[in-house]
């Protein structure tokens, strides 16, 4: 397999082939996000994508899951798109799904006939960052996009039938927006109701502008009862249904798994708890938060 630079896959692809289709991401300019930083985004050769393909197969015929890196596969044109899962079809008899990535930019170039003919091509899944639905904190961080865009690419997914799972990141807006950003995010997430929900806490990274702005002064992370608060908000004002919510990531300060809206209360009681009597002891210690 011909992997160039660092590859990023969603925790839940652990077990899936990871077929780097694209280098890099084609937006790149999110000040939270180091990943792709120096990096120009490509398209890769199809013959080299065919002939990993091909290597996998070899070693792995038995495959059942592969995901499409790296930040956005979905900007690939369908034609060669439709290859590509054409290809793996023909190499792996027993492929039950395959995954990506995708940013709203992505999305919408598709249209809704073209999703629906990679969902029956087993795109199962499709990997978006929300990260807010705050509007002035979607623009602070350069996301290049709005809620109302978020919501628009996140109903042609759902529509074509393929599940949407979407991040959302404590921390983002600042302290200043906190709670702005909590709510409107809550808001959104109700507008999209997606099938999984990943919170993930800012860290501010070397490499990352957001970082240099924190250096600078001109942006302030929440403390981290702050960032638990965010989180609390989120899952108490949104109006989930059939959606499971994590935040076990690394990054959080307080592990989350909840079934919505069945588990909502108790969820809501277990981050009161925390807030009502704040002991850094009951958060994740510091050396164990990682990205």
């Amino acid at each position: 397999m011909n992997y160039e630079g660092p590859v990023i896959r969603p925790p839940s692809e652990a077990r899936s082939l990871i077929l780097q289709v694209t280098v890099g991401c084609s937006h790149n300019r999110c000040t939270f996000c180091p990943a792709y930083k120096g990096r120009r985004f490509r398209i890769k050769d199809g013959a080299a994508i065919r002939q990993d393909i091909d290597e996998a197969s070899a070693r792995s015929p038995d495959i059942r899951r592969v995901f499409l890196a790296d930040g956005d596969a979905l900007i690939i044109p369908q034609p060669k798109l439709l290859d590509i899962t054409g290809h793996l079809h023909r190499r792996f008899p027993a492929l039950q799904r395959i995954g990506t990535y995708a940013n709203v930019k992505g999305v919408l170039r598709k249209s809704a006939e073209e999703l629906r003919e990679l969902k029956e091509r087993k795109l199962g899944i499709i990997y978006l960052g929300i990260e807010s639905g705050d509007d002035e904190t979607l623009a602070a961080v350069r996301k290049g996009t709005t809620a109302d865009r978020i919501a628009e690419a996140a109903a042609r997914v759902k529509d074509a039938g393929i599940k949407l799972s979407v991040t959302v990141l404590l921390g983002v807006a600042g302290r200043e927006r906190s709670l702005v950003h909590a709510r409107e995010t809550a808001r959104l997430l109700t507008r999209v109701q997606p099938d999984y929900v990943g919170a993930l806490t800012l860290m501010l990274v070397p490499g990352a502008p957001l970082c240099d702005a924190a250096r600078a002064g001109s942006f302030t992370l929440p403390s981290p009862f702050e960032l638990v608060r965010e989180l609390k908000i989120m899952i108490e004002e949104s109006d989930l249904h059939h959606c499971l919510f994590f935040s076990n990531h690394a990054s959080n300060y307080v592990p989350v798994q909840a079934r919505l809206p069945r588990d909502k209360e108790a969820s809501v009681q277990l981050l009161d708890a925390v807030l009502n009597q704040p002991d850094r002891a009951v958060l994740t210690p510091e050396y164990l938060r990682a990205l």
